[in-house]
């Protein structure tokens, strides 16, 4: 069981005591042969600068070909993909299993200043990122009326 702090400032959460330590520590790490949902929950930071929407994603292990960056209903960005499960040997003996592997899914709803014909994607180094150019805001034209009289 886990009593240290595990202090990280991006996780508001760290700090708090995991009750499931202790059975993690206990029960040991088996392949089920199904796939696992820690996974699903593929960390995904969104910015927006003044030229665009940028999304991160952290997919280690994760080929361009798993991956599928998507715009749907003309303004939801779809990131979706699946990390192959690792080949097994029947006579590979396990005896820790922490790396996850499944599908994922993220929806996000983008702004209406979102130009989504223009979206690109890379992959690189285990991090995807998707560009979404923002279209230019006109500033309302005023025009000077001349006052007679």
């Amino acid at each position: 069981m886990s009593l240290v702090r595990r202090s990280n400032v991006f996780d508001p959460f760290a700090d708090f005591w995991d009750p499931f330590d202790v059975f993690r520590s206990v029960v040991p790490a088996v392949s089920t042969g199904r796939d696992t949902a820690a996974f699903a929950g593929a960390r995904i930071d969104w910015k927006e600068t003044p030229e665009a929407h940028v999304f991160k994603a952290d997919l280690p292990g994760v080929k361009k070909e798993e991956v599928k960056v998507e715009v749907e209903d003309g303004n939801v960005l779809v990131i979706s993909g699946e990390r192959s499960r690792e080949k097994e040997d029947k006579d590979d003996k396990w005896h820790r299993v922490e790396r996850s592997s499944g599908k994922f899914l993220h929806r996000f709803r983008l702004p209406e200043n979102a130009k989504t014909e223009e979206v690109k994607a890379g992959l690189e180094n285990g991090v995807l990122t998707v560009t979404v150019p923002k279209a230019e805001v006109k500033k309302p034209e005023v025009k000077a009326i001349e006052i007679s009289g």
